[in-house]
């Protein structure tokens, strides 16, 4: 039996402003019209009938669930209070899968990755699993086809079936030790996946990380579903030790194999990594959107609300966003995390904050804002719910532009419909509903002395949040 998990943790702050705290790189769309989750999870198809356990940042439940709704697929979601890298996760995933009394094959494989062959893909976990059931715990290490300064590499040892023994892992070398590992032929880049026994890698673990085991086993004892999600115990998964599998436990292991995976394979990490999956044109340019390229050469430009046109340039990395603009050399592109690190430093939102925010009854972007008002474009799923809520610092008008709203507000419920507009004094009890077949799309406009996103008190809400949610 395998049992895929989906490892859903990851911030992907190398492609930034693409990628955001509040919008992570695994829910974007960018290499095809699904996001790199779901693409993930169609790869699952063929090797296991088993609904694959998704391991994901509390703050993305309503994303996680929404995407997985798009593509019709079951799946556990399991709620991390916080990030405490890949091994805690999956320790968590390991032990739960053993509370059905089973001890399956744990497929680990993160959120965020692209895959060309799919059947190449499968092909190597077809390898690995006889090595996982006798006892090896797995990973899938990529044919490098190039020397590559973004990725760590695994040192091949003793040939197995199907493998290698797992001798050594090398950190991100530089471009000449890069040049020699690939040249050798004995090393393959670290994908970061594995497929492994449940109760070996927990063996593993209390062998070689005890502490981390016991918070693990008190988080999963102490976990509490809530909606559709089960949340992990806060308190116990807060004092588990922060580390990746390969430190905590792969480094130290004796029955450590890895399968080499030659898939056409990428962590989209870094600009320079998606730059390498997009059809490039003559001049080894890859664009995207309203992009106007003119004696540019080896680019990457990517325009989401506007037009980019680039003039006499070569080597750059252009992103334009609603709210941010990139522009960098394509020789800086794994520098992107220091500079995503200075302005979150110097207390910037656009890190953290989306143009786009996601909410669990659909979603709202900003179009414009000032001293005292604000402007939104909120769209409401069929069925969609916002909850019962007051404000207490900001007044608010909505106007109508397709489908009818159903307003509560105060005593009155009523109905406002296409080029219909109604108003939302301050303080007043509030709700605003989809109750028709189509999206319902609004224009907000927000007055007030105070426009935060926490100046919410909700008073009912099917979808259980706090107040910034």
């Amino acid at each position: 039996m395998i049992q895929p998990v989906i490892l859903s943790g990851g911030s992907g702050t190398r492609l930034w402003p693409l990628s955001r705290e509040q919008m992570p790189k695994q829910f974007l769309r960018l290499t095809s019209s699904q996001s790199l989750l779901q693409q993930t999870l169609g790869r699952l198809a063929g090797l296991t009938d088993t609904a694959p356990m998704l391991m994901g940042h509390h703050s993305h439940r309503f994303l996680m669930a929404e995407q997985l709704r798009e593509i019709d697929q079951d799946a556990t979601i399991v709620l991390e209070p916080e990030g405490r890298n890949t091994a805690p996760a999956i320790a968590c995933a390991a032990l739960l899968a053993r509370l059905s009394g089973e001890d399956p094959l744990l497929l680990v494989l993160p959120a965020d990755h692209a895959i060309g062959d799919v059947m190449a893909f499968q092909h190597s976990v077809s390898l690995a699993q006889p090595l996982a059931e006798a006892g090896y715990l797995v990973t899938f290490g990529v044919v490098p086809t190039q020397p590559e300064t973004g990725y760590g590499y695994i040192a091949c040892g003793e040939p197995l079936e199907g493998g290698h023994h797992l001798a050594a892992f090398i950190e991100k070398p530089d471009a000449k030790r890069a040049a020699t590992l690939v040249e050798s032929g004995d090393y393959l880049w670290n994908s970061g996946m594995f497929l492994l026994r449940a109760s070996n890698y927990l063996d593993q673990l209390q062998r070689l990380q005890p502490t981390m085991l016991k918070a693990c086993q008190e988080a999963v004892n102490s976990a509490h579903r809530d909606l559709d999600f089960l949340r992990l115990g806060e308190a116990a998964f807060g004092r588990c030790p922060t580390d990746s599998i390969d430190y905590a436990v792969m480094e130290h292991c004796d029955r450590a194999a890895v399968v080499p995976l030659a898939a056409a394979w990428s962590d989209i990490g870094s600009f320079d990594a998606l730059w390498a999956t997009v059809e490039p044109d003559a001049a080894g340019n890859a664009s995207k959107g309203d992009a106007w390229l003119t004696d540019t050469q080896g680019s990457l430009v990517f325009a989401e609300h506007r037009l980019v046109a680039t003039l006499g340039v070569q080597n750059l990395i252009v992103v334009e966003t609603s709210d941010s603009v990139l522009v960098a050399h394509r020789d800086q592109a794994q520098q992107v995390k220091q500079l995503v690190a200075s302005l979150s430093k110097a207390g910037r939102s656009e890190p953290c904050s989306a143009p786009q925010v996601q909410r669990p009854w659909g979603s709202f972007q900003a179009m414009d804002s000032g001293e005292r008002y604000q402007v939104k474009h909120i769209t409401v799923k069929p069925s969609g719910r916002l909850s019962l809520q007051r404000h207490h610092h900001r007044a608010e008008h909505w106007i109508v532009v397709r489908g009818t709203a159903r307003v509560t507000l105060e005593e009155r419920s009523f109905l406002v419909s296409e080029n219909q507009s109604t108003y939302i004094p301050i303080g007043a009890l509030h709700r605003l509903e989809n109750t028709g077949k189509i999206p319902l799309e609004l224009i907000e406009v927000q007055s007030g002395s105070y426009l935060g996103e926490d100046d919410i008190e909700r008073l009912d809400d099917v979808y259980a949040r706090h107040s910034s949610e």
